[in-house]
């Protein structure tokens, strides 16, 4: 039973269900900020948990969850909790304690890259591109370059060295990123969210 609600409604849903709930259910919390604890104990009795973090790509198969597992479930239950996940993109397991982290970096952070497409794509336009036009190209250029560090494992900044050539446009433009705080302000982004997720 995957419980895909806003995380206020948690005590309302489970309260209105856990009278039916019975102990071979596996309960699956995907709301920030809800443990597996806090799922048992509003439950009343130890029952199967699990903690994910699915991100919005899943609407397009593309999909990256995290998941942590409770108590009490077998090897199959685990199985099948994670094949449901990976049925709309990759899933990895993670400890409970990382899922704070986890809601920063893939569960929030598909905002982060919309924000830097239409950025991107305001800056083509502001000299002369059509919109649409933009959008593409700044798009498909966020998943050919995520795609190359995925599959040749290069790290980031080898990738960034790449098309940095001594003196040309690219590191002219990365001097600009780096002097208005980018780096800075994604981890300060991220640290606001994970305090948020805590709360």
């Amino acid at each position: 039973l995957i419980l895909a609600v806003k995380p206020h409604l948690y005590k309302t849903v489970i309260n209105e269900i856990k009278d039916l709930t019975k102990p071979d259910v596996i309960l699956v919390d995907i709301a920030p900020g809800i443990t597996i604890q806090d799922m048992v104990d509003m439950v009343g009795f130890e029952c199967k948990v699990v903690k994910a973090m699915p991100n919005t790509p899943a609407l397009v198969s593309e999909g990256m969850s995290a998941i942590s597992f409770g108590k009490g479930l077998s090897e199959e239950d685990q199985e099948e909790i994670i094949e449901i996940f990976e049925s709309f993109g990759k899933a990895c397991v993670v400890e409970e304690r990382l899922m704070d982290a986890v809601t920063a970096l893939s569960g929030s952070s598909p905002a982060y890259v919309f924000l830097i497409i239409e950025a991107m794509a305001d800056g083509a336009v502001r000299h002369g591109m059509p919109r649409q036009a933009a959008y593409q190209f700044a798009a498909q250029t966020l998943i050919g370059s995520a795609k190359l560090i995925l599959e040749t494992g290069k790290h980031p900044g080898e990738c960034k060295d790449m098309v940095c050539s001594p003196g040309g446009t690219t590191i002219e433009a990365v001097a600009k990123l780096e002097e208005k705080g980018l780096r800075s302000a994604i981890i300060e982004a991220m640290d606001a969210c994970v305090k948020k997720a805590k709360a």
